[in-house]
């Protein structure tokens, strides 16, 4: 059979491992990576694949893995959609994904494409089994507790601020879904740490959390891509109360979100053309193979 076309859009850490997850993928190639500066300083890695500075310059492309930043996903995943090209992406500010599905899935319709949306692991996997915990016990109160780890969206977030050099947020669990945010900022020379602080806690990646801000001499001494999460669900299962369920894992962040994103590009050459969560598609068609050995092995 055919492989899949692939391109991935952005070659950051997710960029990196969403390129050996389709070098593993049975079903799937990469045709070719999009990077701001092109070619220029091409990595050894991709030697063998066409690197270029927009989409247009490759052939073939079937679906493009957006490993950008979360804030730059609308306007690439546009971009593909008016070419007929798929897209899935890790878009991670929770309260703007029904915007952002609403947005796309008119350009999705319009050119006869899917856009899959949030597919990281939280949003995304997480999502899928917050969604199943909640049809086992319909009443109840689910709580989702982060790392302790480093958060890629919010490390992002922090780097675009003004005067900082670079930055590392790490997401610390209290208890209950609260999480204290501990960000440790690499400042400019001449930067303010109490103006960085400032905008740093205004924005909504941190405003709803407690936030602590540390300059430091070095980012990189401190860096480390774990991270994990803890699921828990007690509720009631039709008039039976006490029904209690716990999910938990620890990983490498940007590894598995990019094998997420792998998986749900797979799974959007089986929808029909629109815009989709997670949660929205079937979870069998995020595996490869022939679907009714999935079933013989997984029912």
């Amino acid at each position: 059979m055919a492989k899949i076309k692939v391109a991935i859009v952005g070659y950051g850490n997710i960029g990196k491992y969403a390129l050996e997850a389709i070098e593993a993928s049975s079903d799937m190639e990469c045709v070719g990576v999009v990077r701001r500066n092109g070619a220029e300083n091409k990595p050894a890695e991709l030697a063998n694949y066409p690197v270029v500075k927009n989409i247009k310059e490759l052939e073939g492309v079937q679906v493009a893995i957006l490993a950008t930043p979360t804030r730059s996903v609308e306007e690439y995943a546009k971009e593909c959609l008016a070419l007929g090209i798929n897209t899935v992406d890790s878009f991670d500010i929770h309260t703007q994904i029904v915007d952002l599905r609403r947005s796309l899935d008119a350009v999705a319709k319009a050119n006869n494409a899917v856009s899959v949306i949030s597919a990281g692991w939280d949003p995304g996997s997480d999502s899928i089994v917050r969604t199943l915990m909640e049809s086992l016990a319909p009443k109840g109160i689910s709580y989702t507790n982060f790392g302790p780890g480093r958060s890629m969206g919010h490390s992002v977030c922090v780097r675009s601020k003004e005067g900082v050099k670079d930055a590392l947020s790490m997401t610390i669990p209290v208890g209950e879904g609260i999480h204290r945010r501990m960000v440790y900022v690499e400042l400019e020379e001449g930067a303010d740490l109490a103006e960085v602080t400032a905008a740093i806690k205004a924005d909504p990646y941190f405003a709803s959390d407690e936030t602590h801000v540390f300059q430091v001499e070095s980012v990189d001494a401190l860096n480390d891509v774990g991270h994990g999460v803890n699921l828990v669900r007690k509720g009631v299962s039709g008039k039976t109360h006490n029904q209690l369920f716990e999910f938990n894992m620890k990983i490498n962040n940007p590894a598995l979100t990019a094998q997420v994103l792998v998986n749900v590009a797979r799974a959007s050459l089986k929808q029909q053309p629109g815009a989709y969560t997670m949660i929205e598609i079937p979870v069998i068609d995020y595996l490869p193979g022939d679907r009714e050995e999935i079933i013989r092995h997984l029912v």
